[in-house]
């Protein structure tokens, strides 16, 4: 009898599953192929927790996969002596959040830590505000960001309101693979938790500090003031947490003109607007910009379902046009407007640090020498930003004015300890307003920094190699781009390759130099005249990854440049496959 089988039929069996388990898998019981698909693994909890469909079987996000690791979590958390510290829960509109959610709470009562449980949903920057607020060891956030409704996903964060790091999460990893019986996860009545005081539920409170936090950030009230008739802001929260938050911010700021796309206002994990709601996919935002032309608005914002990244659109009023910003458009636009009314203000402090991850743009680099502040690059993932953010604190070195990374998501100042498209948006629309007064739209902002620094252009680009041969597929090429580095990419001569799962750096002279960052699979190649390409596998999805970046002199000649890199990736990425 094959593995999958084996697990298939311990399911099928074993009483410690219900009754509703034992029905939806008798309805698949002669479909081999869903059934391997189901049960050939368990579903990972990594670095970035748990994240699959939402079903029965090990491979599958449901209570019992979602109380394994919360169970796991529990134990870590005994093992730290944090129970009486307690773990922060929120989770957004998806499929089974809100029952997921409930039973992590109750896990973790069951063993005797204390849970503070979000009274509805809530964005995910705002879970990571209410870890450090409340003094928590740890928090959780049910959500599968902005994958398709069928997913569901699980995030872990740590004491200091980041997603976890190592060696916390390689310690937490372990203690969820030792559980190997799910008769060992243990569970609670939700009243009887009640009453011994470890099942708390919390809201207002933690609301009205977010976002007294947010408004401290408010570079320009006056200019708010002063504008606020005048700008016309599109908003849409793609059925997700943003909605509320959002509109309360806008309101308590003072921007009057604020337009909520009505057809996705409301939560609903089925997301019925869209295939995809995800704020990068042009797709997402067809019925904000009907509304937008409807109502003549300056820009066109969007979270995503929980509310940590932000998309945008901004009118370009020689054509009439909205033009799509990406996230290092939107990230170096923020950064560009923090730094230079912080000079303008006498506000920029000498400390001043910006970070950013290896796969964002070049252009934050110059932005950040222009202004005499230094900038931190870090790997993939805004755990990791955070986890400097973190080193500042500790030795009272830098002050973090800005931090992003080209997956559309950001943060002003240090509030929270993941991206936070609530303050993105409220800045985001400061700056429109800021720029309004002077003649200008976010696009021709945009186009003066490309005037100011050069025409910088990134692009990212995934081959999908689905199942367990796909996983191997994508180890196979990584190994071979690793093993083989290639010497030029697009006529251009590779400077140095990176290779952070060996640490090092190698010269085209062969001198060799430390990352100076953890061990990650991750490939860069640094080209001449300021283009570049990087490759990773995504941790969460069954992708491999090429991020790449070139800078013009003009915005015709970086999108040809970047045309006829991608092209030399994607020969790249099919030699790798054979």
């Amino acid at each position: 009898m094959k593995r999958y089988e084996e697990k298939y039929n311990e399911w099928l069996n074993n009483p410690v599953f219900d009754e509703n388990t034992r029905k939806e898998l008798e309805s698949i019981k002669d479909n081999e192929a869903e059934k391997e698909d189901r049960f050939y693994k368990d579903l990972e909890f990594g670095t970035a927790g748990l994240r699959g469909i939402i079903g029965i079987g090990t491979n599958r996000m449901n209570k019992y996969t979602v109380t394994k690791a919360t169970q796991g979590l529990a134990n870590y958390i005994i093992k730290q002596h944090g129970e009486n510290r307690g773990v922060a829960i929120a989770y957004d509109c998806r499929i089974m959040s809100k029952e997921f959610s409930d039973e992590a709470a109750l896990c973790l009562n069951a063993n005797g830590i204390k849970t503070y449980r979000f009274e509805d949903l809530r964005p995910t920057p705002e879970l990571s505000y209410a870890v450090r607020e409340l003094g928590c060891i740890a928090g959780i956030v049910v959500t599968a960001s902005h994958n398709p409704p069928e997913y569901n996903g699980y995030k872990v964060y740590w004491e200091d309101g980041a997603q976890i790091v190592e060696p916390t999460d390689k310690e937490i990893i372990n203690e969820v693979n030792n559980i190997t019986d799910f008769k060992v996860i243990k569970t609670m009545n939700k009243n009887e938790a009640i009453e011994k005081g470890l099942y708390h539920t919390i809201g207002k409170e933690i609301d009205d500090k977010y976002i007294e936090e947010l408004k401290k950030l408010v570079v320009h009230g006056d200019v708010i003031k002063e504008m606020q008739k005048d700008i016309k802001i599109v908003y849409t929260p793609l059925h997700g947490t943003g909605n509320v938050p959002v509109q309360r911010i806008l309101k308590e700021i003072g921007f009057e003109n604020v337009y909520i796309v009505k057809e996705q206002e409301k939560p609903d994990g089925h997301f019925p607007t869209v295939s995809y709601p995800n704020p990068e996919d042009p797709k997402a935002f067809e019925l904000a910009l009907k509304l937008a032309k409807e109502v003549d608005a300056d820009i066109i914002l969007a979270n995503d379902p929980d509310a940590d990244r932000l998309g945008v659109y901004a009118k370009d009023t020689k054509t009439g046009e909205y033009i799509q910003f990406n996230g290092n458009m939107t990230g170096n636009l923020v950064c560009e407007y923090i730094l230079s009314q912080k000079k303008a203000k006498n506000e920029l402090p000498n400390n001043g640090a910006v970070i950013k991850t290896i796969v964002s743009s070049n252009l934050t680099d110059a932005i950040a020498k222009e202004y005499g502040v230094k900038l931190f690059s870090t790997l993939t993932g805004f755990k990791n930003i955070a986890k400097i953010i973190r080193g500042f604190e500790q030795d009272n070195s830098y002050n973090c004015l800005f931090s992003y990374e080209e997956s559309y998501g950001c943060i002003i100042g240090t509030h929270a300890r993941d991206k936070d498209g609530i303050v993105a948006v409220m800045t985001v629309c400061e700056a429109a307003a800021y720029y309004k007064k002077q003649g200008l739209t976010l696009w021709d902002q945009m186009n003066k920094i490309y005037e100011k620094y050069g025409y910088y252009k990134e692009k990212q680009m995934s081959i999908t190699l689905k199942g367990s041969e796909g996983a191997i597929q994508i180890k196979k090429m990584m190994e071979n781009m690793r093993n083989n580095p290639v010497k030029e990419i697009a006529g251009l001569k590779v400077v140095s390759f990176g290779d952070y799962e060996k640490q090092e750096i190698t010269d085209v002279n062969g001198n060799k130099a430390s990352t100076g960052l953890p061990k990650s699979n991750v490939l860069y190649f640094d080209l001449e005249k300021n283009a570049w390409v990087c490759v990773r596998p995504s941790g969460t999805e069954p992708k491999i990854k090429f991020y790449m970046g070139v800078c013009g002199n003009s915005l015709d000649n970086a999108d040809k440049e970047l045309e006829k890199l991608e092209i030399a990736i994607k020969e790249m990425a099919d030699k790798a496959q054979n």
